[in-house]
């Protein structure tokens, strides 16, 4: 559950609401970590949550937001990064923080007009992975893909077509993978900054993925190829 994954990521929670179904040894975690535990009972949790479904706490805690300079940092250092510009679903941007935790990413980067990482659904679609990987918001697409490049890391756009084969390109990095907004892409801007243009090939009918989608695809090329060479 996501409050054990936060207390797995050291982030500093505050206050935890239990109803009588949670846990004990979690909420003695909670405790050990100075945050103050209330009792509720289960049907004003629910009333306060906006899941269906939940597993008997909620809780308030840190935003563990980092500046965009320290994301570049980050992601010099590692094979893997993600670049999200416009991206705006909620649910799509937590997908990618999970595809991107799974295959190595070191930094996440929100520009433009992406939605915001700490929103509920896009931390409960995150599976948790938003506290273990460094993630800032609100860079200017462009500046951060020139200060990418400027620190040794090479950025990869999507592109519906006339792009590199995904599986021809070297991804082992460091590569800063770049996605655009669900509907419009990438604007031109941007493109005309990137060191490479991939496109994923389609063998049936449907012209593209989605983004959530065609990210999660190039995160794990890149941790394919990088497997392949420690082989």
């Amino acid at each position: 559950m996501l409050l054990e994954l936060a207390l797995d990521g050291g982030v500093a929670v505050h206050e935890v609401f239990a109803a009588p179904e949670a846990a004990d040894d979690l909420l003695a975690r909670a405790e050990n970590v100075g945050a103050t535990v209330h009792q509720v009972t289960a049907p004003i949790l629910a009333r306060a949550l906006d899941t269906v479904t939940q597993q008997g706490v909620a809780a308030i805690a840190a935003r563990v937001d980092v500046g965009v300079d320290a994301a570049v940092a980050a992601a010099a250092a590692g094979p893997l990064a993600l670049v999200l510009v416009d991206v705006t679903d909620p649910g799509n941007a937590g997908t990618l923080l999970r595809a991107a935790e799974a295959a190595g990413a070191t930094a996440v980067l929100f520009c433009g007009d992406s939605v915001d990482p700490w929103n509920p659904k896009c931390v409960r679609a995150s599976a948790g992975a938003l506290f273990h990987t460094p993630v800032s918001s609100g860079g200017d697409p462009v500046m951060v893909v020139e200060v990418l490049g400027a620190a040794g890391v090479r950025s990869a756009a999507t592109v519906v077509r006339g792009g590199t084969p995904y599986d021809a390109a070297d991804l082992t990095g460091p590569v800063a993978v770049v996605l655009g907004n669900e509907a419009r892409g990438l604007t031109a801007a941007v493109l005309d900054r990137v060191d490479l243009r991939l496109t994923i090939p389609m063998a049936g009918r449907s012209e593209s993925l989605n983004v959530a989608m065609a990210g999660s695809v190039l995160c794990f090329e890149s941790l394919r190829q990088r497997r392949a060479i420690d082989r």
